[in-house]
């Protein structure tokens, strides 16, 4: 006969105990924001092959104080998400270079920068459509 298994109690607020947890979940929840505008893009597109009128509508929408708070609280969540992203990426990330391991902070280092590089191409691409 087998006994009752233990299950330890775990309380709601767990990853308000410890820093690394509370940035972790936070990150967790900046992620739906990431998704959220993922969405709003896939819409975006939508609209706009639904012809000039009705993509014209969709961006007179946007120019309500409302769509500015939001884009702009996306803006500060999707920027914590990218931030904490690459700052973990050396926990996840072992480098080697001959027998020596490549530091935490290079790896960290070339995550901006690759992040720096793919804004100033999307910026790029978007100043030449634009103009």
């Amino acid at each position: 006969m087998k006994g009752k298994q233990y299950v330890r109690p775990m309380p709601a607020n767990w990853w308000l105990q410890k820093q690394p947890y509370t940035v972790f979940m936070l990150r967790e929840f900046t992620a739906l924001f990431v998704a959220g505008y993922a969405i709003f893009l896939i819409v975006m597109v939508y609209q706009a092959l639904q012809g000039p009128d009705a993509f014209n509508a969709f961006v007179a929408g946007l120019k309500s104080p409302v769509s500015i708070v939001l884009h702009l609280l996306v803006l500060l969540m999707t920027a914590y998400h990218s931030v904490t992203w690459f700052n973990s990426m050396a926990k996840g990330v072992v480098l080697w270079r001959g027998e020596e391991r490549v530091s935490d902070a290079t790896i960290i280092a070339s995550g901006y920068v690759l992040w720096l590089l793919a804004s100033v191409v999307v910026a790029g691409i978007a100043l030449a459509v634009r103009g």
